[in-house]
């Protein structure tokens, strides 16, 4: 990955990191924690919880930074893993993947063992966040969690499940994964506990990229998703970017997030 942000150092966020491990001790993981230079808030802090947080971090820049400080800037908490690869592929298939879809021959999986969402999240929840909240308080109503792809489906399975986030930005999530798992939950959800809480679906065209080898139709998925979600009556937020493929939605949907934590323009 070579030197990120926090290495480097930035004029306008303090940066430290920390160690964690999973209660199994199979997963190891690093968080970055970016304060800004800036007084407390009365209420407390925005802060933003990135999943992919080593490929999340190689794309924070000293500019971005910049512009972010002229608004509200967000605490930011990278949750990566402790390696020098931008994704650690085993892991984060276990993490970020819901429960209820072992038996599944899911290809993309690749051998990999899924399921682990509800582990990672209680340790993110029990763990992770105290020692964030220690360092530098937030406010209740800008509490957000963003996730691209299978990070994606783990931010749409928080967003089901706990209502400790305000805000639940989820870019290309993988709706086909586990024959569409995440979509079923959905439909089981409990309307009152999608409440007084906001969604954000960042996807792309569902043209762009047809994803190879899947029978599943992208707009299909979406589109059923969206229905549910609305008729549970979700607070819920479409954004689109059309000729992206999967990929390069991760690198816009963050800028995108990161403006809207901060309140800054484009």
């Amino acid at each position: 990955m070579g030197k990120n942000i926090a290495d480097k150092g930035s004029a306008c966020y303090q940066f430290e990191s920390h160690l964690f491990t999973s209660a199994d001790g199979k997963r190891r993981y690093k968080v970055w924690i970016g304060i800004p230079k800036k007084t407390l808030p009365a209420a407390g802090y925005p802060v933003l919880y990135m999943l992919d947080g080593n490929a999340a971090m190689a794309r924070l820049s000293e500019p971005m930074l910049l512009r972010m400080s002229k608004g509200s800037p967000p605490v930011l908490v990278a949750v990566g893993y402790d390696t020098d690869l931008p994704f650690d592929v085993i892991a984060r298939s276990y993490d970020y993947t819901p429960p209820g879809a072992e038996r599944i021959n899911e290809p993309r999986m690749r051998g990999r063992k899924g399921g682990g969402s509800h582990q990672f999240r209680q340790l993110l929840l029990e763990k992770i966040v105290p020692y964030v909240e220690e360092r530098a308080p937030s406010d209740p109503q800008k509490r957000a969690i963003w996730g691209h792809s299978f990070g994606g489906l783990f931010v749409l399975d928080s967003f089901y499940n706990t209502a400790w986030f305000h805000d639940y930005f989820a870019a290309a999530p993988s709706l086909s994964w586990g024959r569409q798992r995440i979509v079923a939950l959905a439909k089981e959800s409990d309307p009152a506990h999608l409440q007084h809480k906001s969604l954000y679906l960042m996807e792309g065209d569902g043209v762009t990229e047809q994803r190879k080898g899947f029978a599943s139709d992208l707009k299909d998925e979406e589109s059923q998703l969206n229905q549910i979600l609305e008729q549970k009556g979700v607070d819920l937020h479409l954004s689109r970017y059309p000729g992206q493929t999967h990929g390069q939605i991760f690198p816009s949907s963050l800028t995108d997030t990161l403006r809207i934590m901060s309140n800054t323009a484009q």
